[in-house]
């Protein structure tokens, strides 16, 4: 699923970078967000804009390699938003928060994060029980997005892939059809992680 114009792309994405700055998932200048068009290029979030103060000339247009078709500077991490691009058709938006919650929780494990008993699991697409369970994959963070495409690239190719990853120390990536869809599952893996370090403070409080 693709947006139809630039201009509703950029609209959209200056809507989730206030959202997310608002929530506290998007500090100084942390995250990125990009959307698929409908002519086979993307709107990604331009280098260096802070989320809370984002205008539509905070975004850009990149191709399917990720050169710039206005002259601006894309996020050093589009490589990995085009990486699901390439590797999903069917997904239309990818997001990426940094709340402190999703990663001090990416800092403490010392494998992926499974996710089990929480009805908010039905918040990511094709769930629908509370009884499933959900392993969203930690990777280690790199300055090369080659490495982190690699790290990432055996879970995005199981039989069920996950709906979101999380690098080490750096924060979450999510996606979806559209960027309503990657919104959804953003919030969600947000409130888990919130909820997660809430629980593990109350059990040895307990």
């Amino acid at each position: 699923m693709v947006a139809s114009t630039f201009a509703e792309a950029a609209e959209a994405i200056v809507a989730v970078g206030r959202a997310f700055d608002a929530r506290g998932w998007a500090p100084a200048t942390s995250g990125n967000y990009s959307v698929r068009l409908d002519d086979g290029s993307f709107a990604v979030t331009v280098s260096g804009w802070h989320k809370g103060r984002l205008t539509p000339d905070g975004v850009m247009r990149v191709d399917a390699g990720g050169a710039s078709l206005d002259g601006k500077r894309p996020s050093a991490e589009t490589a990995l938003h085009l990486s699901l691009y390439r590797r999903f058709r069917e997904v239309g938006a990818v997001l990426h928060s940094h709340s402190a919650q999703a990663v001090a929780l990416s800092r403490v494990f010392g494998g992926d994060w499974a996710i089990r008993g929480h009805e908010l699991v039905k918040a990511f697409p094709g769930v629908t029980t509370h009884t499933a369970e959900i392993v969203l994959p930690v990777v280690e963070n790199s300055q090369d997005m080659r490495e982190i495409e690699a790290a990432i690239a055996p879970y995005l190719a199981r039989e069920t892939p996950p709906p979101a990853y999380l690098i080490r120390g750096h924060g979450l990536y999510g996606w979806g059809r559209d960027i309503a869809e990657a919104e959804r599952v953003i919030e969600a893996a947000e409130w888990l992680a919130a909820c997660e370090v809430a629980e593990r403070s109350m059990r040895r409080e307990a």
